[in-house]
């Protein structure tokens, strides 16, 4: 064999071995998933978010051992008497405020943060592509939702059994059921509710797709939330209730029944889906189409 055979082979060596390292379409999703989870989990605000709601049901529990009241209407009432039910009433006090300004901040900043920042440009050539940038976007927001929701779960029943007795769960529906029973419905509660949040961290992904300003990408995400609780304070609309993001989030209560009540939980679920569905597409319609310039 001669010289230049040899080196010939050698480069062509080289260049197999360049292929063989070089990562595939699979690798490029895993990184870029993996990416997107470290990037939301990453930054302190979220950190700050998750001890905000992680202290939701110790000030309300404090609150509550502190004033030695004992009964009363819903879940709070229920919890000097069985620190189990500091889980739900958490949950139920955040839904309406706390767990929705989270999500609105997270889905907000998901790509107006990468434009403002100027790095959405290289993402948007990278061999991953534009759909699975924003499928690992959305996979990271509902990590996000998840986590909120067992944050305060776990913090409901440390703070529970800490300043309070905890025993056998008496349910809606009269039954009682053991306290590893209630636990298991208490954890099926947090991700009811945090599938609950999925249609909203879609209204808030299509927005973040339409600017480049993270904060107007918040504010306009947390104002279609306050339109939808303005239209469903209102009479005289009761028939396009049913259809609005939060009508069926208590359905989640239904949960503490024998048996559970899944007619308004379904319901729920398919309205949440039915939004995502919508404004997903909406923002895999504009990112796909967006300039890479823009």
């Amino acid at each position: 064999m001669s010289l230049s055979e040899t080196a010939d082979r050698r480069d062509l060596a080289k260049v197999s071995d360049r292929g063989a390292r070089r990562p595939t379409a699979g690798r490029h999703t895993i990184a870029l998933f993996a990416s997107e989870l470290h990037l939301v989990f990453g930054r302190a605000r979220t950190w700050v978010t998750l001890a905000v709601l992680a202290g939701v049901p110790v000030l309300v529990g404090v609150a509550i051992r502190l004033s030695g009241a004992e009964g009363g209407d819903g879940f709070i009432g229920q919890v000097a008497g069985n620190g189990f039910f500091l889980v739900v009433a958490s949950l139920a006090l955040s839904l309406p405020f706390f767990l929705p300004t989270a999500v609105t901040v997270v889905a907000g900043e998901s790509l107006a943060g990468e434009a403002s920042l100027g790095t959405l440009r290289n993402m948007l050539t990278a061999p991953a592509g534009r759909s699975r940038l924003l499928a690992a976007k959305m996979v990271a927001l509902v990590v996000f939702c998840v986590t909120a929701t067992l944050t305060i779960w776990l913090s409901g029943l440390i703070a529970g059994v800490v300043l309070f007795p905890v025993g056998d769960v008496v349910l809606l529906s009269g039954t009682t059921v053991s306290l590893a029973d209630g636990l298991l419905r208490a954890f099926g509660i947090a991700i009811l509710v945090a599938l609950s949040l999925l249609g909203l961290a879609g209204i808030g992904l299509f927005v973040s797709s339409l600017t480049s300003t993270p904060l107007a990408a918040m504010a306009a995400t947390f104002g279609a939330f306050i339109v939808f609780g303005i239209l469903g304070a209102i009479p005289q609309i009761d028939e396009i209730h049913p259809w609005l993001l939060m009508y069926g989030w208590p359905s989640f209560a239904d949960l503490l029944r024998d048996p559970p009540y899944w007619d308004a939980i379904v319901r729920n679920l398919l309205v949440q889906a039915a939004y995502l569905a919508v404004f997903y597409a909406a923002a895999w319609a504009r990112l796909t189409s967006r300039d890479i310039n823009g």
